[in-house]
């Protein structure tokens, strides 16, 4: 079976993402909502296709849209899990935004004693120079003359 052009663009795009291209497979259904790609990775690679809070995901979505709109056509992607056996790894619990995480068990700690920390010249602060007030005059004058344009 010939993939579409829909589905010959997504499985572009997620084999240079993923670690394992030879495990990325697109199903293709149309029903009277539109049509809708199925797609498959190995679970190891879920995270890079999904992306933090989704954007990559959502990122591909946008793409189908806009070729959607090309082809005269309603595309949605559904991302599959094939995880099997469950071989993924827990993810670490995190506290709800906003509240304050749970205190660390106690741990040993490395940490060099503060006696023992060499002592930090710090640099003394530099002075306005002719040269640095120059300069920000200079910026100041470039941006009132930028906010005088009418755009």
């Amino acid at each position: 079976m010939a993939l579409t052009i829909d589905q010959q663009f997504i499985e572009y795009i997620v084999k240079t993402l993923v670690n394992k291209p030879e495990a990325v497979k697109i199903e293709r259904t149309t029903d009277d909502r539109g049509v809708l790609l199925s797609l498959s990775v190995d679970p190891e690679d879920l995270g890079r296709v999904i992306g933090r809070e989704g954007r990559t995901a959502q990122a591909l979505r946008s793409l189908l849209r806009a070729l959607g709109m090309k082809n005269d056509a309603r595309y949605n992607l559904k991302i599959v899990s094939d995880d099997e056996g469950g071989e993924r790894e827990p993810s670490r619990e995190r506290a709800p935004r906003g509240e304050e995480a749970a205190a660390p068990e106690a741990t040993e700690t490395t940490e060099t004693p503060v006696e023992e920390v060499a002592e930090v010249e710090v640099e003394e602060p530099v002075e306005n120079s002719t040269e640095n007030s120059e300069l920000a005059e200079k910026t100041r004058q470039e941006l009132a003359d930028l906010d005088d344009l009418d755009i």
